[in-house]
């Protein structure tokens, strides 16, 4: 997985046509943490302790990924996005940041799938479920990521992607338990993202079904 680039405004992302992925969830709940989980690679996403820091959309290319099925191997970008909820933003830094992931979410054509990232330790906020709203109003396919889960217990990891899965994540592709710091579910997230990624879209889905 290799940076490549940053975008200020949708005239600056890639134009190449390839599948993307995009991390989205709150300031400080670790999308550039698990983005380098993914990768494998400590430093490619930029990690700070102060949130707020991710104020342009940054897309990873990522070459060579198997597709499902044994159907060879293609190209994606993993796509991360400003986070949402930095209260300690002057409000024209947070609606210009939030400004632009509402822009790529809401007319991105190559977008297969978003990660949902939430803290798996803590109930869903009201700024969680407005973007989940957002989603299912756009028809956005989302996985929801339940992010530090290594910080509970087995049975209480457990009771809580359940509960994810009852509330926020009743309409997602699914719902995983995930540590972005000791590298817990990243395997199956990668499943479900070269899934999305390669498998039909949503589109041909309805044409072959229609007939057209």
């Amino acid at each position: 997985m290799t940076f490549a680039g940053s975008a200020s405004s949708p005239a600056q992302f890639p134009r190449d046509g390839l599948p993307e992925v995009a991390f989205l969830g709150r300031s400080n709940v670790g999308k550039s943490t698990l983005l380098n989980a993914m990768a494998g690679t400590r430093g490619l996403a930029r990690v700070s302790s102060a949130p707020g820091r991710t104020r342009l959309v940054n897309f990873f290319r990522v070459a060579g990924t198997e597709k499902p099925g044994g159907k060879g191997t293609g190209d994606l970008y993993l796509v991360d996005l400003p986070g949402y909820g930095y209260a300690k933003a002057s409000r024209e830094v947070r609606e210009t940041f939030e400004a632009i992931a509402v822009s790529y979410l809401a007319g991105r054509p190559p977008l297969r799938l978003c990660v949902f990232i939430v803290d798996a330790r803590h109930d869903p906020s009201e700024r969680d479920e407005t973007l989940r709203d957002f989603l299912d109003d756009h028809g956005l396919a989302y996985v929801v990521a339940a992010n530090k889960i290594d910080a509970l217990g087995r049975g209480e990891a457990k009771r809580r992607v359940e509960s994810l899965g009852r509330t926020l994540g009743r309409a997602a592709h699914g719902v995983l338990g995930v540590s972005a710091e000791r590298g817990e579910g990243v395997t199956d997230l990668w499943n479900v993202i070269r899934a999305a990624a390669f498998g039909p879209t949503e589109t041909s889905e309805r044409r072959g079904n229609d007939g057209r």
